[in-house]
């Protein structure tokens, strides 16, 4: 999961949005650096990693991958399932419209800004000003995340060929996404993220 579908899921779970947001920024224990409120969304993002990271469907999508790109599928992946979320909001939050919870994160995650590490905040800058989650619905844009992605650090230059696998397996990979993301919802709702 990437921004969008880990804002959208700590919504659902009444858990910290700053906190799930800020977890791919904060390293080792978070306790004593943060409020409990965002220590407790910082680890329900790790959790959310961990059991997407194992979950049969993502398995299968990785296998999809050529060679070459196997290595960084699973950050190629986490961009592509929010692609769904954001393509398919209207289906997965219908009393939600997206710019509206859009804003409504944004207001949430601003309260921490000031106590942030400064890449975090330089994240922010863009998230929300350029409307990346509005915008990854657009398949274009994802091949510009992963292109940035790969230019930002050399070591995931695969990222550039990775849209390819994307692209060719496009029906599938929505196929997957439908099968685990409704219930990765509805164990948010039970709290049993």
């Amino acid at each position: 999961m990437n921004f969008l579908a880990h804002l959208h899921l700590a919504h659902l779970a009444d858990s910290s949005l700053p906190g799930n947001l800020l977890a791919d920024f904060v390293r080792g224990n978070p306790a004593n650096l943060y409020p409990d409120d965002v220590v407790a969304g910082i680890h329900m993002h790790r959790r959310i990693d961990v059991l997407t990271d194992n979950l049969p469907e993502v398995k299968i999508a990785r296998e999809w991958f050529r060679p070459h790109t196997r290595r960084v599928a699973p950050i190629t992946l986490d961009v592509m399932w929010d692609h769904f979320v954001s393509r398919h909001w209207a289906q997965l939050s219908p009393d939600l419209p997206l710019s509206e919870f859009i804003r409504y994160a944004h207001s949430q995650v601003a309260t921490i800004l000031p106590d942030s590490p400064p890449r975090f905040i330089n994240l922010n800058h863009y998230l929300w000003s350029e409307r990346w989650m509005e915008r990854y619905r657009d398949m274009a844009f994802i091949q510009n995340v992963l292109n940035g992605m790969a230019s930002r650090r050399p070591r995931l230059d695969a990222l550039r060929d990775s849209w390819q696998d994307l692209d060719e397996h496009y029906a599938e990979l929505e196929t997957l996404f439908w099968h685990f993301y409704p219930q990765m919802m509805a164990q948010a709702r039970a709290k049993a993220l």
